[in-house]
């Protein structure tokens, strides 16, 4: 996840983080202390995906499983997008509420294998 992390910000994205078992300080630590203006860490899930245009779920926890999607669905900018790079994800429910899904190995709604170039 550090790798995707310090990617997006090599792009210039500002990146808000939620992860339950990592601290603040460890997070900047594993990105190489990276900018307050470029990663803002949350200890509330959906703090941290407010006016946001897309989530990348990059670990397996099972906390993520049971996050109400709609809701924050309702807190981002449309269109809306989710990356389950860990495959944990209801992919038909997150559609159903309105999100562009793409998860790594799966294939999309159109029969190809999503994948994401980082």
């Amino acid at each position: 996840s550090s790798d995707v992390c310090k990617t997006l910000l090599k792009e210039g994205a500002k990146i808000s983080i939620y992860d339950p078992k990592v601290t603040r300080e460890q997070i900047f630590l594993d990105l190489d202390n990276p900018s307050p203006e470029q990663v803002t860490t949350e200890p509330d899930p959906y703090v941290a995906t407010a006016g946001s245009h897309a989530i990348a779920v990059l670990t397996e926890w099972d906390e993520f499983k049971t996050l109400d999607y709609g809701k924050i669905y309702q807190s981002m900018v449309k269109p809306c997008f989710i990356f389950d790079g860990r495959n944990i994800l209801d992919h038909t429910a997150l559609r159903e509420h309105g999100f562009e899904v793409q998860a790594i190995g799966k294939p999309t709604r159109t029969g190809t294998s999503a994948a994401m170039d980082f």
